[in-house]
């Protein structure tokens, strides 16, 4: 019982985490219209010295949104470890890539923080700093598509007879996992829907992380609730 408290304690961090995010994706004004790959280092710096506030206190509710996604990527491979499995490999490997995503997100959070704690700079600095940021969160995606593909193998290799999670779960994974994959390319284009403020490495990518945390964490809410329920049953 006390295993499962402790994990219901982490599993609700993710209405937290959702109010952060929603705050700060509206918070930060390079979000609510994506800034363009296309814009001047005279147009960059003027965004920065016109909007440092708003950047600078969206970049610091973002990085607890950073933090706050290890939990959930830990409580899926907890998950994987009740799984009828020969190796706990799959669970190591989703262990290991619980790191990757937030502290490239974090590192994307520090460049738009240091290209609105000096405004005054010039503004190739200031636009090499925007480059580092945007090619930053949009290009993390494989540690992203890594962690539901093999969240989608370990159901699928799940022989139990009540498997911890339905087949449909891999499905949706494996469809998150494929809306991703474009935006691994951003850096090959300044224009156009793989470019960092267009409809796939943008839009599709940011809904799909987004659709991703709610469906999961609703997924792992009814898990670890019909765990506790037979907890108290064998006890």
């Amino acid at each position: 019982m006390r295993r499962t408290d402790g994990e219901l304690i982490l599993f609700w961090t993710l209405p937290v985490l959702a109010i952060i995010w929603v705050s700060a994706f509206f918070l930060f004004p390079g979000f609510v219209h994506p800034m363009s790959p296309t814009m001047s280092a005279e147009e960059v710096a003027g965004f920065y010295r016109d909007e440092t506030a708003r950047i600078r206190y969206s970049m610091i509710l973002f990085n607890w949104f950073g933090v706050g996604l290890i939990p959930v990527v830990i409580l899926l491979a907890m998950q994987i470890r009740r799984m009828a499995h020969r190796t706990p490999i799959l669970c190591y490997s989703l262990i290991a890539c619980a790191g990757g995503p937030p502290t490239l997100f974090l590192i994307a959070n520090m460049f738009w923080l240091l290209g609105s704690f000096r405004p005054e700079r010039a503004p190739e600095l200031t636009q090499l700093l925007n480059d580092l940021a945007w090619l930053t969160f949009t290009i993390l995606v494989p540690y992203l598509i890594a962690q539901s593909l093999l969240l989608a193998l370990a159901i699928y290799w799940d022989r139990q007879d009540r498997p911890v999670f339905k087949p449909w779960v891999a499905h949706f994974n494996l469809l998150i996992a494929a809306a991703l994959a474009p935006a691994a390319f951003t850096a090959l284009a300044y224009t156009g829907p793989i470019a960092w403020d267009g409809l796939l490495s943008f839009w599709v990518k940011n809904i799909a992380i987004a659709v991703w945390i709610i469906v999961m964490g609703i997924v792992l809410g009814q898990t670890i609730r019909q765990q506790r329920a037979q907890d108290r049953v064998i006890a």
